[in-house]
């Protein structure tokens, strides 16, 4: 019996090692499978927190070509379909060309007006994109917005444009992601797509005159116009001037109503007097109804700033010596206006008087010659 105790003694001594065996490597292959399960856990956690973000926030194509694509296709519109605008000047051409013509603009129009809350939309992604694709985006927007000038201004339009010309003026800023983690650090830095405030000159050039398009904000437009005058000093900005066909846009703000402004209107506008290449052209572009009949308007405001008077006689006598405007300061009766002006102002304002009585001899309206030529400023 004593054997057959001690054969089970060490049966059972057995089993209960193995049984103990058998519990340790549970209870390891149990931690063993938590580890992973926590390990494939942060994986996917991190893998989300990666994804996401890039997602939400970018909403970028992977192929950056589609942009540059999309960018030479607006300068090819910009350059030969929008930047054809409306003359106002009489044409010879027959009535049915005038009629498919007008037919033709308003189709472009109606284009324009479609197009433009979808490329307002589009300025929040510009920060994700490279900065040289900014100033074909810019051309595309203002050439729209000229060709709005035409037609009657779609009632929806006036809350995309005020947005549109702020978003333009501030510039647009695109947010990171909110990963704290270091290898996305890079991607934390808000981007930021600057247009008004470029230091790029022809892509701030083409911001400011989008500003003065749609802003409304006397403050926002003093900027603007303080921004174009120091741009208009150089040779660079003075060729833009004229490849953006900008008088008219000037135009629009030289009124009487807006008294505040005047002053930065006409030093605008006097900033491309001074003599350079570009100053005939600008004459030339000057040189229709659009133009004269903003002076003639304006020189019809009572108490007109002595100042505002002086550089205004700037521009017009040098308007009087083309031969051919002549027909356009008779037909805005601005010749009488300045032979009353000049009649009316005190000899001590020498500057206009002299300019005055050269815009009159270059019309062949007075027998004495100028004093002097008119000054720049």
């Amino acid at each position: 019996m004593s054997e057959e105790n001690k054969k089970m003694e060490i049966q059972a001594k057995r089993v209960q090692a193995r049984l103990d065996n058998l519990q340790r490597k549970y209870a390891f292959m149990t931690v063993q499978r938590l580890k992973a399960n926590s390990h494939a856990a942060h994986e996917t956690k991190s893998l989300k927190q990666e994804k996401v973000p890039a997602s939400k926030t970018y909403k970028v194509p992977p192929n950056a070509q589609v942009y540059e694509l999309l960018t030479v296709f607006m300068d090819w519109i910009s350059d030969y379909h929008l930047r054809r605008l409306r003359s106002e000047e009489p044409g010879t051409d027959g009535e049915k060309l005038q009629l498919q013509l007008a037919s033709q603009r308003n189709e472009i129009q109606e284009r324009c007006v479609k197009l433009l809350p979808t490329m307002t939309e589009q300025l929040q992604w510009m920060p994700c994109v490279s900065a040289r694709l900014h100033e074909p985006f810019a051309k595309f927007i203002y050439w729209s917005l000229r060709q709005l000038e035409a037609g009657a201004l779609h009632s929806t339009m006036t809350a995309t444009l005020r947005r549109l010309g702020e978003d333009i003026f501030r510039g647009v800023v695109t947010k990171g992601t909110q990963d704290t983690s270091l290898e996305h650090s890079l991607e934390n830095k808000p981007k930021t797509a600057a247009f008004f405030r470029s230091s790029h000159l022809p892509l701030r050039f083409l911001s400011t005159l989008i500003v003065l398009k749609t802003v409304t904000q006397a403050d926002y437009l003093a900027q603007a116009f303080d921004s174009l005058c120091l741009d208009l000093k150089t040779d660079e900005g003075k060729i833009l001037f004229l490849e953006y066909q900008a008088v008219p846009v000037i135009l629009s703000h030289l009124r009487i109503s807006s008294k505040g402004l005047l002053p930065n209107v006409i030093d605008s506008l006097l900033q491309m007097t001074v003599e350079s290449k570009s100053l005939q052209p600008f004459l030339d572009a000057c040189s229709n109804t659009l133009f004269f009949r903003t002076c003639s308007v304006l020189l019809r405001a009572p108490k007109l700033d002595l100042q505002i008077l002086e550089k205004l006689s700037i521009i017009l006598q040098k308007l009087s010596k083309i031969k051919s405007n002549k027909k356009l300061f008779e037909l805005f009766t601005l010749h009488l206006m300045l032979q009353e002006i000049q009649r009316t102002t005190h000899p001590e304002h020498a500057f206009l008087c002299i300019n005055l009585n050269s815009t009159l001899f270059n019309l062949g309206l007075t027998k004495c010659g100028p004093l002097a030529p008119a000054a720049g400023h």
